[in-house]
């Protein structure tokens, strides 16, 4: 007589993903109906400079509009973060417990890397560039987040994504983060001129060392 062994079967809900992307779109639609001028000035950031011309001074960095497409940002990259864990094999992309860590780590490593920059800024006596140059690059780091939401839906539904198309990604990211920085030479030629060398100490210590950073220590905690 065969015996039947009944196991259950665990289904991960997928309603906490969909709630959230929900939200960001939510808080798309209020940034582009509260601040319509600034959002359509906002869309076209990599085909014109008007946006950061009109808006490069320091007092937009903590508008309704910035802080609000901060949200989107932070919950858009921690989405892609852990869609790209998955693919290699650390992580569920439906753990929500996981997505919960990411979100609060990259989070906090954001604006504690704001701050540390700030009290850079602060010591060379730079404040007002420094945060003319934030603001920049959290436009631009916004406009990547926003382009990567309907991207991460499709990661997230789809069972089976190529790793082709995650590189890709990666690498229109790269691209679109390099563009901003030839648009930052641009606008400071004349301050950069005679320190190329401490712009390039710049970029390495707080732009390159803390992104790999940050992926060492999440994917060694999450592998254990």
């Amino acid at each position: 007589m065969l015996e039947t062994v009944l196991q259950p079967r665990v289904l991960e809900s997928k309603d906490w993903a969909t709630y959230l992307f929900i939200l960001s779109f939510v808080f798309i639609a209020i940034a582009r109906s509260t601040f319509e001028t600034r959002f359509k000035d906002f869309l076209r950031i990599l085909v014109s400079d008007k946006y950061i011309k009109i808006y490069k001074d320091s007092s937009h960095l903590m508008s309704g509009f910035t802080i609000l497409l901060f949200v989107v940002q932070i919950i858009s990259f921690s989405f892609f973060i852990q869609l790209l864990l998955h693919q290699l094999g650390y992580v569920s992309k439906t753990d929500s417990v996981i997505f919960a860590r990411i979100f609060t780590f990259f989070g906090i490593f954001v604006l504690s890397k704001f701050l540390i920059e700030k009290i850079i800024a602060a010591i060379f006596n730079i404040d007002e560039f420094a945060e003319e140059f934030n603001l920049q690059k959290v436009s631009y780091r916004t406009f990547i987040g926003i382009i990567l939401l309907p991207v991460n839906i499709y990661l997230f539904y789809n069972n089976n994504p190529s790793n082709i198309l995650i590189f890709c990604i990666i690498g229109v990211i790269l691209i679109i983060n390099l563009f901003s920085y030839m648009i930052s030479l641009k606008i400071y030629q004349n301050l950069f001129i005679g320190k190329v060398f401490y712009f390039i100490l710049y970029l390495c210590a707080l732009e390159i060392a803390p992104y790999y950073f940050i992926y060492y220590l999440i994917t060694k905690n999450l592998a254990h």
